[in-house]
């Protein structure tokens, strides 16, 4: 559906900026407010503590326990027979586990984990795929009062090494493998060597039975969970240990492919009232609603929109645990209409898989039920939007497909439309992220920190003191935290994102600064470039990067996977593309080539790496490919590289 550019829009976008603007100039009142719908054992006594800029406390002195609110509170509002999570593997088993289930199955693991010596304040290491014993070892985990680390079951040995020690974490919670389109892929022999390498640090590792492979157990430190749990009784009783609000709840690190990754803190008692409320805001959770969200608890929209924003508004939440073409173009397709799912939310380079299979596909089902679809990790661009909002959304009034903005260092999104919950409905314009939530003071800035003007490109920063959404600073390196997010503008938190705001405050992210293309003294973001590329009907995908050019300084190299249901001649296809490019930016998009391929190096989520395609065509190391998902998609970009080398050699000889 086409946003309306009415007097029903303004409305929205109003309401919208006067709830944003109450919460800068009261944060404290509106946040208390926020927080006072919410179980607290003990009120706190200072709202925010600002004190030690930039380290922001929130509800200080507080005392709660997020899986109270997810689970006691549930079932005292009568919801102890509804559905929690819907799980689904890409073989078709399917578990449906509810609030009531959920209590005593967390309940029984946070028993075992207790009597294996987790208590209050350790950091426990989950390396684990997408099955519902994923969620219970979670809130087990923040039900004692613990932080879970959760670490993405893509990463090899030496990244889950270096987070184990970092957090320190004693115990480990794995699983003998996981299958992904149809392939076994061992994970406990990984925790094995990361153990070893992270050098003494963990004393337990507890294994889940999820694929049957054989594996290894080490008597003493290895513990078969299925085996544990056979010690409690179905209904064991545990009372959730309270810890303060500013204790923490979870450590998750960045990715580590450039450097140490850096582990963002985020506290208890914060985070659970910006996820509380952030995602009631978008999503609106009516009664029987039910969220599809294919993202894997290894990232922050993981945590905050498969597991703790959902659960702590009492609604149901659909977990697919395979790729999304798998065992079919449908598989998604078919669990919107299997479970009448509402709401929806994707990851663009998913979605643009997909577009490869055609139009038919989607449009063999009903989708009906379907109202907001949500994307977020990359830019979506516009031809996506348009083919979900064409041929998933069908054009329906009332099915709307949207993008949002955050970062893993503030819990999630914070940039979005205003949503359901926060104004009544759906504002969106086409290729924004939406306008600043509450408790967000964005500011576009200029290389000297001066405030540029609407419409104007500069760097994305949030002025202080910044809300409960943000994480408290990296795991035991606070000068860290001020130097790579303090340091760049003075009193404001730097995005790292460039982008611009428009003259109405609607949100536009242009991608990261660092892949900003400076091409002849003029500045591109690829976001930019691949939205234009992606207008060729024939393109499915796209991928832009800088490399040097003695001349020119930054020149354009441009990879295309062509729509599975096209013939094309590349030849063709790549003048055409180069021609595009050239007539949407003039000579100053310097084209070095056009590089049709099958497929793109993209990690297990599906965000590409552009950091191999800039190494393939510079001849740089490759780095970390630990997240890589098929080697397939290096080989192809190799090969369309070195084919584009000998036909230039060849054109120069002849």
């Amino acid at each position: 559906m086409e946003p309306r550019g009415d007097a029903w829009e303004r409305e929205l976008v109003e309401r919208q900026k006067e709830v944003v603007e109450e919460s800068l100039r009261d944060p404290e009142g509106f946040w208390a407010r926020v927080a006072r719908e919410l179980y607290w054992a003990r009120r706190w006594d200072t709202t925010l503590d600002d004190t030690d800029p930039p380290f922001y406390r929130w509800f200080v002195g507080g005392v709660t326990n997020i899986t109270y609110n997810i689970l006691e509170r549930s079932i005292e509002k009568g919801l102890g027979n509804k559905a929690a999570l819907i799980w689904r593997s890409g073989e078709g088993e399917e578990r449906i586990i509810r609030y009531s289930d959920l209590l005593r199955e967390v309940n029984r693991y946070a028993s075992l984990l207790r009597d294996m010596g987790v208590r209050r304040g350790d950091r426990v290491v989950l390396y684990m795929p997408m099955v519902p014993e994923a969620m219970y070892t979670m809130l087990a985990v923040a039900r004692l009062g613990a932080a879970h680390v959760v670490v993405f079951s893509g990463f090899g040995s030496r990244a889950l090494a270096e987070r184990i020690r970092d957090s320190g974490a004693r115990v480990v919670v794995t699983a003998d493998g996981m299958r992904r389109r149809g392939r076994l892929i061992p994970l406990k022999p990984v925790v094995d060597e990361a153990v070893a390498e992270a050098g003494g640090v963990v004393e337990k590792v507890l294994v889940h039975r999820v694929a049957g492979n054989e594996v290894e157990m080490r008597p003493g430190r290895d513990f078969w969970v299925h085996e544990e749990l056979e010690k409690y009784p179905r209904r064991v009783g545990f009372k959730p240990v309270m810890v303060r609000s500013e204790e923490p709840l979870f450590i998750l690190y960045t990715s580590g492919t450039t450097g140490k990754p850096k582990g963002m803190l985020h506290l208890h008692g914060q985070y659970m009232v910006w996820t509380y409320a952030h995602t009631r805001w978008l999503f609106g959770f009516l009664d029987n609603d039910v969220f599809f969200v294919p993202v894997d608890i290894g990232w922050i929209n993981g945590h905050s929109y498969a597991t703790y924003g959902p659960l702590l508004n009492g609604s149901t939440v659909v977990w697919y645990s395979d790729a999304p073409d798998h065992p079919g173009p449908g598989a998604w397709w078919d669990i919107v209409d299997s479970y009448s799912v509402n709401m929806a939310w994707v990851a663009p380079t998913a979605v643009r898989l997909l577009i490869r299979y055609g139009e038919k596909v989607p449009r063999s089902y009903s989708l009906e039920t379907l109202r907001l679809i949500v994307s977020a990790g990359e830019i979506l661009g516009l031809e996506p939007w348009h083919w979900l909002v064409n041929h998933v959304c069908r054009s329906r009034q009332g099915c709307h497909v949207v993008e949002t903005w955050g970062q893993t260092e503030n819990s999630g999104f914070i940039t979005a439309p205003g949503g359901y919950g926060l104004v009544g409905g759906i504002a969106y314009r086409r290729g924004s992220v939406g306008l600043p939530y509450p408790g967000i003071d964005l500011r576009v800035l200029r290389d000297d920190g001066s405030e540029a003007a609407p419409g104007e490109k500069g760097y994305i920063a949030i002025k202080a003191p910044v809300p409960p959404a943000f994480a408290y600073g990296v795991w035991s390196d606070r000068e860290r935290y001020v130097r790579t997010y303090w340091s760049r503008f003075p009193g404001y938190y730097y995005t790292g994102d460039y982008g611009y705001v428009d003259s109405d405050g609607y949100v536009y992210i242009l991608g990261r600064a660092d892949d900003v293309l400076k091409v002849a003294g003029h500045r591109l973001g690829p976001a930019e470039v691949e939205n234009t590329v992606l207008e060729h009907p024939a393109v499915a995908e796209a991928a832009v990067v800088g490399v040097p050019d003695e001349l020119r300084g930054t020149v354009l190299a441009v990879f295309v996977v062509p729509k599975m249901d096209v013939e094309v001649d590349r030849a063709r296809l790549a003048g055409e593309v180069r021609e595009m490019i050239r007539r949407r930016y003039g000579p100053v998009a310097v084209v070095k080539g056009v590089y049709v391929v099958d497929k793109l190096p993209k990690t297990r989520t599906g965000k590409i790496l552009r950091r191999v395609l800039r190494a393939v065509l510079t001849g740089a190391p490759l780095g970390d490919l630990s997240t890589l998902e098929d080697e397939a998609g290096v080989e192809e970009v190799r090969r369309a590289v070195e084919e584009f080398r000998r036909a230039m050699e060849s054109a120069a000889r002849g």
